[in-house]
């Protein structure tokens, strides 16, 4: 499909299978995730829920403290200061009371006042009398350790670190394990921490998950070896242990060396879900396309109602140009989500790919119809300025121009991007002065946007006006310094003008050191040498450039560089290649013109 990419890349792809991502224990990287499946199975809020049902939590009491008529004004004039920006008067206060009642809600209070104002030590003093006050409220517990951790207080921590380990029952310890080793991970102090959580879990080598929360310490620290070790005597004690195929995959430096061993663990352990999964991650990865449509379809075949197979089928498919099967996965894809809601996905990406299938298919009115679908979020803007698209090619600019005006903006951004749609409507509908009465609305309003000015140029280019042109890209350069199509375009112009050649030359080889393999700089650089007479260097430029992106431009300015030479009959072969793919490129028919050449 041509502008799939437009849409989604791979990347959506490999984060399609976010559900190895929500589970307890996060992955090592993008690669191939960590499960908690086979240590506690069930979702995230279920193993959160097994989690604290599982640990001794007894209330604790409240303080019977009278609320006085003094005792209430503190409070409410300390919240009032708290919301006119008196952080500091209404946390002492609140803090204070919280000390005198022993209330560890007006202590938990003092807490958030402080985190609000970004008082770091003043937050700690809060939550250690929270702490004090509610020795058993995990919340209180789960503040403590954080910030003891964060600002290297170690020895503070390790008793309390200790305790919890002890008094967890197996199944809870072996998540608090990882809970640990994540906490630790944010410690500054990497050597310290470490050697703290060796100490910690010393006591319960004997469970698979204490060697595997090592490993994931010690590939984080760059211990790559004693990662795999850790991992490797995980896997010998649970041998079908997904969790430990996964994280010894995850910490083995070489992707070839981690596929082939997730798929000699699949061999011995066919019904390893989670596994399946991640290979199939990293056969996309990998760009084994083929290997990894099998691998899903057989996690779709497994599990029917498992919504990330599905999307990946989708967009394999939609990558692979298979439009039947793309959009087979992503129709089931939609339904099941509209049948069964899930805040953790979101099924604009799929619309926006059936609305591109549909428009392939030269259905607009079902093109439209996805596109409908979506109300909001991230793609909200992208899916009308596609709508819009669609409407103006029916032949109805204005209802097209329409959609766009009535689309609600609340950035700059967004805004900008609503005017660049509506400029390039106008553009495709060859209204080139509109086209810049559009964008010189827009400059007037955001100045210094260079992506608008950058548009605004080229709008100026179009109609002729050069020196307008100039300005603006001149404007870009200032506020971008190393804005390479600033510098491209505006060389660009002088040499096809054949102008100031010394100065485009300067301008396009900035351009070309800022991105040295970008084939249409090298095109620009290549006409330019046209431009100066050097035939040689331009045709092994423009042929360097059309090897990598045989583009219709490129394939102009190659073939007038033979035709100058005497190569006619490749020149026209260039250019009828140029005509097939753009029959309507305006630099080919300015060229055959100029050349009075006739295909």
């Amino acid at each position: 499909m041509k502008n799939v990419l437009a849409i989604v890349t791979l990347s959506a792809l490999l984060s399609a299978c976010a559900g190895l991502g929500q589970q307890a224990m996060p992955p090592l990287n993008a690669a191939a995730a960590v499960s908690a499946r086979d240590t506690i199975p069930g979702t995230l809020s279920d193993r959160r829920a097994v989690l604290h049902a599982s640990m001794p939590t007894p209330e604790d009491p409240l303080p019977k403290v009278e609320l006085t008529g003094d005792l209430l004004f503190k409070l409410l004039s300390a919240e009032i200061a708290f919301q006119r920006g008196d952080w500091e008067s209404a946390f002492v206060t609140t803090l204070v009371a919280a000390r005198q009642t022993r209330d560890p809600r007006l202590a938990r209070r003092a807490t958030e006042m402080a985190l609000s104002a970004k008082e770091a030590d003043d937050a700690l003093a809060a939550i250690r009398l929270w702490r004090e006050l509610a020795p058993h409220s995990e919340e209180a517990t789960q503040y403590y350790l954080s910030f003891l951790v964060m600002r290297d207080n170690l020895d503070e921590a390790r008793p309390v670190l200790e305790q919890r380990l002890k008094d967890a029952r197996p199944p809870v310890r072996a998540l608090m394990m990882f809970q640990t080793q994540r906490l630790l991970a944010r410690a500054k102090d990497k050597d310290a921490a470490w050697s703290m959580l060796e100490s910690l879990l010393a006591p319960y080598m004997a469970a698979p998950e204490a060697h595997l929360a090592l490993a994931q310490n010690a590939s984080a620290r760059g211990d790559h070896q004693r990662a795999r070790d850790e991992a490797r005597a995980a896997l010998a004690m649970q041998p079908d242990s997904e969790l430990a195929a996964l994280t010894l995959a995850v910490v083995t430096p070489d992707k070839e060396d981690s596929a082939k061993f997730l798929a000699s663990f699949l061999r011995a352990y066919p019904k390893a879900h989670d596994v399946r999964l991640a290979y199939a991650r990293i056969l996309v990865d990998q760009k084994h396309y083929g290997k990894a449509r099998h691998e899903f379809e057989t996690l779709h075949k497994a599990q029917p109602e498992d919504l990330t197979p599905l999307y990946a089928l989708g967009i394999l498919g939609a990558q692979t140009n298979d439009l039947k099967s793309a959009e087979k996965y992503l129709k089931l894809y939609v339904t099941e989500l509209a049948a069964h809601p899930d805040q953790e996905r979101d099924q604009s990406q799929a619309l926006l790919i059936l609305a591109q299938i549909a428009e392939e298919n030269r259905d607009p009115d079902t093109a439209l119809k996805w596109l409908g679908q979506i109300e909001s979020g991230q793609m909200f803007i992208t899916a009308q300025i596609k709508r819009a698209e669609i409407i103006a090619k029916r032949g109805d600019l204005n209802a097209a121009r329409k959609v766009l005006a009535e689309v609600e903006v609340d950035s700059e951004q967004d805004h900008v991007q609503i005017l660049m749609a509506d400029a390039q409507l106008l553009r495709d509908a060859n209204q080139n002065e509109e086209v810049l009465a559009v964008l010189d609305d827009g400059v007037r309003r955001y100045p210094n946007n260079t992506d608008l000015l950058y548009d605004y140029a080229m709008a100026a280019e179009k109609i002729s006006q050069f020196g307008l042109m100039e300005t603006m890209l001149r404007k870009v350069i200032v506020l971008e310094p190393k804005n390479q199509q600033a510098y491209n375009a505006l060389g660009y112009s002088l040499a096809e003008r054949n102008i100031r050649l010394d100065e485009a030359y300067s301008l396009i080889d900035t351009a070309l050191k800022l991105t040295p393999e970008d084939p249409f700089i090298m095109d620009s650089m290549g006409w330019v040498q046209f431009r100066l007479g050097k035939l040689k260097e331009a045709e092994d430029l423009l042929r360097r450039a059309y090897g990598m992106r045989p583009d219709p431009e490129i394939a102009v300015h190659l073939g007038e560089v033979l035709w100058v030479k005497g190569q006619r009959a490749d020149a026209q072969k260039l250019w009828r290649d140029a005509k097939t793919k753009d029959p309507l490129n305006d630099t080919l028919k300015n060229t055959l013109a100029r050349l009075n050449v006739s295909l």
